[in-house]
């Protein structure tokens, strides 16, 4: 079994592109959750990461990780690979 991974996102957000390229490099399956319009799943992204007012949120296993570059830099110290192999129970 493998991470749960889920993002929010907004439409047109190259960060949010970039993420997901990063999570597809890696064979990562995720949820994506389109906070565009706001709305109750925008209420919920920041309910789970409170404070957080740009997109993408990532939470792997529930916790929250970040953005793009904060998930850009788990790859770069080497942690992502480990992170999305580990079970969320």
């Amino acid at each position: 079994m493998t991470a749960t991974i889920e993002i929010y996102t907004k439409f047109g957000c190259p960060f949010c592109v970039r993420a997901k390229h990063l999570l597809d490099t890696k064979g990562a399956a995720y949820q994506e959750y389109d906070v565009t319009m706001g709305g109750a799943t925008r209420e919920e992204m920041l309910a789970r990461a409170p404070g957080a007012r740009t997109v993408p949120q990532i939470f792997i296993n529930n916790v929250a990780i970040g953005g793009s570059d904060e998930l850009r830099a788990l790859e770069s110290e080497g942690k992502l690979s480990s992170m999305l192999s580990e079970t969320g129970d």
